[in-house]
C-alpha cells in the first residue's frame, strides 16, 4: 500500500464515519491495480446518507479521491458497494 493511498483509505473512513448512524460498520479496502480502487462499504440502513441526495455527496468524495490522485500521479476511484 502506497503512503498517499493509505492516507486517501484513511480520510475516506474519517468521512464517511461522520455521514452514517454506524460508524463501526464503515469499511474502506483498497486494491491497487493500473489504477488504485477504493471499495467503502457502510450498513445497508446508511447507503443513502452516503450517496446523498442526486448522488452530490458520493460526487464530492469522488472528487476529493481524484484530485488526491492527480497529485500522486496516480489513478485513484472510490466504488460505494451496496
Amino acid at each position: 500500500m502506497s503512503e498517499a493511498g493509505g492516507n486517501v483509505r484513511v480520510l475516506l473512513e474519517q468521512i464517511a464515519k461522520e455521514l452514517v448512524d454506524a460508524p463501526d460498520q464503515v469499511e474502506v479496502t483498497q486494491i491497487d491495480g493500473d489504477s488504485t480502487v477504493f471499495e467503502l462499504s457502510v450498513a445497508e440502513s446508511d447507503i443513502g446518507k452516503v450517496i446523498g441526495r442526486q448522488g452530490r455527496v458520493a460526487r464530492a468524495m469522488r472528487s476529493l479521491v481524484s484530485a488526491t490522485g492527480i497529485r500522486a500521479n496516480r489513478r485513484y476511484e472510490l466504488e460505494i458497494l451496496e
